[in-house]
């Protein structure tokens, strides 16, 4: 396997190759863009009427879920960065810029709509979020994944703890697929899984 997490002709001969092909499905389904947009999906399920609900979900999806993504798609099929996790330290520096402005976006959006306090506060906290670990990036490329999967985490043992339980059984998954795909070493795994609790206990337990 090389640096990038890929699949090598020496791993396809391997009896590991189960093991790299799972740890792969589990970092693809603890993506940030994944993971949260799910979680975004059973907080506005439990906790908003079904009319709020669905202007608040088409609000996020139409402001910073698919212009994430395009811009996540569009970037790689430039060349712009190696892969959709942006994974490359130097890379994050060009992607960050685009990133942070989208999520400024659905804040004020939720403003705009007089989101509940609760949602506009875990909107403001993830474009904060994103803020710090571009400013980390210079000195770290903290994980973005074990942030937003433990960030995730925290805010749904807050909503319902089933739902929190099955989140950070996914999210230590989603560290230990990190760390076997060579994606992130353990301190840059460290540093996003606290930055991602961090936030999400100032969403979940902000008076």
């Amino acid at each position: 396997m090389n640096d990038a997490g890929l699949v090598s002709p020496q791993d396809r001969q391997s009896p590991l190759n189960a093991s790299v092909r799972f740890a792969r499905a589990i970092s693809w389904i603890g993506h940030p863009l994944v993971f949260v947009t799910l979680s975004v999906g059973v907080v506005i399920a439990l906790r908003l009427p079904n009319r709020v609900g669905v202007t608040v979900l088409l609000a996020l999806l139409l402001s910073v879920i698919f212009p994430t993504a395009l811009l996540l798609f569009r970037g790689v099929r430039s060349g712009r960065w190696s892969d959709a996790d942006v994974s490359v330290r130097k890379e994050r520096n060009r992607f960050y810029p685009m990133a942070i402005p989208i999520s400024a976006l659905g804040v004020s959006i939720l403003w705009f709509l007089r989101a509940p306090a609760f949602m506009a506060r875990g909107a403001f906290v993830t474009l904060g979020l994103l803020v710090v670990a571009a400013i980390a990036n210079f000195r770290i490329k903290l994980s973005l994944h074990a942030l937003f999967a433990f960030y995730c985490t925290v805010i749904l043992f807050r909503v319902q703890p089933a739902f929190g339980v099955i989140a950070l059984a996914l999210a230590l998954l989603v560290f230990w697929s990190r760390l076997y795909l060579q994606r992130h070493d353990v301190p840059e795994m460290l540093t996003g899984t606290l930055l991602g609790m961090a936030g999400g206990v100032v969403t979940a337990w902000w008076p």
